[in-house]
Formats: C-alpha cells, sequence, structure tokens
C-alpha cells in the first residue's frame, strides 16, 4: 500500500514498482479503513499526507493493526530526530527514506523489506528465543547436576568424618566459591544428609564470607 496525496509522487511508484500490485490511500485514515479490510504485504508511509494529516501520527495505527507487515516512512519533511523516532520502539517502521528519492535503493529497500522483515522476523525471533530458552534449560539442568554430584561426593567425605569441615579446601578441590560449599553444607543438613552439629550455625555477628577455614 501506498500512502501519499500527491498524484506526481505516486505516478513516480506506479513506473518503479511494475512488478507489484499497489492500493494507494491519500491519508492516513483512508489507509486505516482500506487496510482492515485488505491487508497488505508492506506499506510506504509518506508524513504530509491530505486534510494536514501527518503519517507519523499513524504509525502506532498502522503497527498495531499490522503488527507483522513492514512499514517504510518515505518523506523530505522530517527533521533528523523524527526519523530517528520513527525507528525506534515497539510499534516502528522499519526504513526511513528521504525524497527526493533514489529509486533504486527504493526497490533493494523494498525487496529486503519482503524478504527479511514482517513474519519472517517474527519467526527468526520466535526461533532465537527458543534457542535461548534450551540453552539456558540445558545450563540450569547441568549446574543443578554439577551440584547434586559434588553434595554427594562431600557427604561422602563427611559420613564417617567428626571433624569440622575445612570450607576453603573444599572450595579449592571443588573449584568452585567459598559460599557456594556453604551453602552445599547447609542442604545437606536440611537433607538430613550430614549431621547438623558437623557444620554449627554461625557465630552471632560473623559475616558468612569471614569464616575461618574451620568451623
Amino acid at each position: 500500500m501506498i500512502i501519499e496525496d500527491d498524484d506526481l509522487q505516486y505516478e513516480i511508484y506506479e513506473e518503479a514498482l511494475t512488478n507489484y500490485e499497489l492500493t494507494r490511500a491519500t491519508s492516513g485514515t483512508e489507509a486505516l479503513q482500506s487496510i482492515s479490510r485488505n491487508p497488505p504485504q508492506l506499506i510506504i508511509l509518506d508524513h504530509i499526507l491530505e486534510d494536514g494529516e501527518l503519517g507519523l501520527d499513524f504509525l502506532a495505527d498502522f503497527k498495531d493493526l499490522l503488527p507483522h507487515v513492514p512499514v517504510i516512512v518515505v518523506s523530505g519533511a522530517l527533521e533528523v530526530h523524527q526519523r530517528i523516532k520513527a525507528l525506534q520502539g515497539p510499534r516502528r517502521a522499519h526504513y526511513c527514506l528521504i525524497k527526493p528519492l533514489d529509486l533504486a535503493e527504493l526497490e533493494k529497500t523494498i525487496t529486503v523489506a519482503l524478504k527479511e522483515c514482517g513474519e519472517t522476523e517474527v519467526v527468526r525471533q520466535f526461533e532465537a528465543l527458543e534457542r535461548s530458552r534450551r540453552v539456558d534449560v540445558e545450563d540450569l539442568l547441568s549446574r543443578s547436576t554439577d551440584r547434586l554430584l559434588r553434595q554427594s561426593q562431600i557427604q561422602k567425605m563427611l559420613a564417617h568424618s567428626d571433624q569440622r569441615p575445612n570450607i576453603s579446601a573444599l572450595a579449592r578441590q571443588f573449584k568452585v566459591a567459598r559460599r557456594t560449599i556453604i551453602r552445599d553444607l547447609q542442604e545437606l543438613i536440611r537433607r538430613d544428609e550430614i549431621k547438623p552439629e558437623i557444620y554449627p550455625k554461625w557465630e552471632a555477628g560473623l559475616d558468612e564470607g569471614e569464616l575461618p577455614d574451620r568451623l
């Protein structure tokens, strides 16, 4: 869909984009009515429109109706900060081109937008999210398995010992932080896998990070 009120400019689009089926609206209001009946695959949006309407004022409405359809803003009247704003946020345009148009650049932009943006972009983002979640789950399972294995080994080491554990030595042995060993001991006590007296409560006012090696 071309949202453009200037007849001459629309003729330029018609001559340059003969490989595409074009529909036209001359205002944002007309465009909203049209796309609700016949959704386009791509929108080219001028900023200064009929009846004094401004294209960017309708950008959020277009994205609400067609969130997966790429939008190319085309205007010679936008300041730099307006162009930047148009390309930011969840209801953003994908591209912003400046008039007078470089028709070769316009055709290239449309080709890329139809191929890489819209539904293709959403699918790619979804796949990336799924991969990220899978990696996170695998990492969580790996860390959980490592923790249980380490706790099992600590439990065996302390099962027949009357001495209090050397926190620093265990940390070095298992290549983890002291506080990790401390949490392991606390979990083992909660599960009744080691005796509470092996690892008594902290002395009042003593910070965990300042505990002596032997408790």
